[in-house]
C-alpha cells in the first residue's frame, strides 16, 4: 500500500470535512499534478470514489428529510443522459489518447475555476437574487432552467470529475433561494449518487478506473472527513475558503500551463 496516496486520501478528506468543497476540485487535479495519475484515470477513480462517499451522505439526509426529491428528479432529468452522451464520446475518441487528455486536463482546469467563482462569490449572488425576488424564475422556466442545468453539470462531471460540489450547490441557491444550508446540501448530494455512479460506470467501461488506488485513497480520505468535520468549528470559514480558493487558482493555472 502507498502510504502517499493514504495521506493524500486524508488530506483531501481532511479539508473536504472543514470546507464543504467536494472531493473532486481537489482529489482529480492532486493525482494529476502530483502523482502524475492519466487525467482519465485520475477522473474515473475519483467518481468511483465520489459515488460511494455520496451514497452514505444521501441516506444521513433522507433520513433528516433534507433532500428535495422533485428537484433532485428534475436536475437528473439533465444530468444522466448528458453523462451517457459524454461517456459515449470519452469512448469514441479514447480516454488515453493523448490529445483527449489534454483537453480533459483544460475541462479540468475549467472546472476548478468554476468551483473558485462558487466559493468566493456564493453569498454574494444569493443576496442579489433575494434582493431582486422579481429575477428569480418561476413554473416552467425554474423547470426547465434545472434541467439545463443539470445537464451542464452532468457533463462536468464525466469529463473532469468535479462540479456536483460547490457548483452544484450554487446553481441550487440561485434557482431555490427560499432552500435551507441543509436541504441545499442534501438535494445537491442527492442528485450527485446517480450522476457519479453512473459516469463511474462509464469510466470502468473505458477501463479509466484504478481499483487498488480507490482503495487507499478510501482509507485515508473517510477518517479525514470525520476529523475535518469536527476541525471546521474551530477554524474560520472564510480563511478556509479563501486559502481554498488561491490553492485551487494555482492548481488550475498549473493544470493549462
Amino acid at each position: 500500500m502507498d502510504l502517499s496516496f493514504v495521506a493524500s486520501g486524508f488530506a483531501v478528506g481532511l479539508l473536504v470535512g472543514m470546507t464543504g468543497v467536494g472531493g473532486g476540485s481537489l482529489m482529480t487535479p492532486l493525482l494529476t499534478l502530483l502523482f502524475g495519475v492519466s487525467p482519465a484515470v485520475a477522473v474515473g477513480t475519483d467518481l468511483a470514489f465520489a459515488s460511494l462517499t455520496k451514497g452514505v451522505g444521501t441516506f444521513t439526509h433522507r433520513m433528516r428529510g433534507t433532500v428535495h426529491w422533485e428537484i433532485v428528479r428534475r436536475l437528473c432529468l439533465g444530468a444522466l443522459p448528458a453523462a451517457l452522451i459524454a461517456s459515449l464520446f470519452l469512448k469514441h475518441f479514447g480516454t488515453l489518447n493523448k490529445d483527449i487528455g489534454q483537453v480533459i486536463r483544460y475541462m479540468i482546469a475549467g472546472s476548478v475555476l468554476l468551483t473558485v467563482v462558487a466559493l468566493l462569490f456564493k453569498r454574494k449572488m444569493l443576496a442579489w437574487i433575494t434582493a431582486h425576488p422579481e429575477r428569480q424564475l418561476q413554473g416552467r422556466a425554474l423547470v426547465i432552467a434545472t434541467v439545463v442545468s443539470g445537464a451542464v453539470l452532468g457533463t462536468l462531471v464525466t469529463i473532469s470529475s468535479i462540479g456536483a460540489g460547490a457548483i452544484g450547490a450554487t446553481l441550487l441557491v440561485m434557482l431555490y433561494p427560499r432552500l435551507t444550508s441543509a436541504e441545499v446540501a442534501g438535494t445537491d448530494i442527492a442528485y450527485a449518487v446517480p450522476l457519479t455512479a453512473i459516469a463511474a460506470v462509464g469510466h470502468w467501461w473505458l477501463g479509466s478506473i484504478n481499483w487498488s488506488l480507490l482503495l487507499t485513497l478510501l482509507i485515508g480520505s473517510l477518517p479525514g472527513i470525520t476529523i475535518g468535520a469536527y476541525a471546521a468549528r474551530a477554524v474560520p470559514e472564510r480563511l478556509l475558503r479563501g486559502l481554498l480558493a488561491l490553492t485551487l487558482v494555482a492548481v488550475a493555472a498549473k493544470l493549462v500551463s
